[in-house]
């Protein structure tokens, strides 16, 4: 098997051989619980990529009852970073900090904290925290130097909290 390319700046070592035939043990990673992430345009468009990232994530985790309230709360979360960020980009991140526990985050460069609308409220839009608050078993926004990401966490009803 002929080797890369070398790289002057780095010196090219051979692949290492396993000796043995036991099997290792499984380590925790050390980049923390499994996520999925994606940048894309802060557009309504990109609503769609985000229910399809989302949906692959809880299916890869065995977690298909949550995929439907997970995507329906990442459009809305778009919809609000698309609404009111004025960012260019967003990134969506969907990781499982628990066994049954999904979190979906939409980061923006918007400082400005995300305020639910009042429930006697009647417009027709302006339901994403609502929607999002409605379904999820928790959510908040955490504020960052350059921006904030709005997080949202589901589990399968059957786990959910009271």
């Amino acid at each position: 098997m002929p080797l890369p390319p070398s790289n002057p700046a780095r010196p090219v070592r051979p692949p290492r051989i396993k000796t043995d035939l036991e099997p290792r043990p499984v380590l925790p990673s050390p980049l923390g619980h499994p996520a999925y992430s994606q940048t894309m345009p802060c557009a309504p468009e990109s609503a769609r990529r985000a229910r399809l990232l989302v949906g692959a994530a809880c299916t890869a985790w065995g977690l298909p009852g949550v995929a439907d309230a997970a995507a329906l709360v990442v459009s809305e979360l778009i919809g609000n970073s698309v609404r009111h960020s004025g960012s260019r980009l967003v990134r969506v991140l969907v990781s499982l900090p628990e066994p049954r526990r999904v979190r979906v985050a939409v980061v923006d460069k918007s400082r400005t904290p995300p305020a639910p609308r009042p429930a006697d409220d009647c417009a027709e839009d302006g339901r994403g925290l609502v929607v999002a608050e409605a379904l999820a078993d928790r959510w908040g926004t955490e504020l960052l130097r350059w921006g904030k990401q709005v997080w949202v966490e589901l589990c399968p009803e059957t786990d959910a909290a009271p």
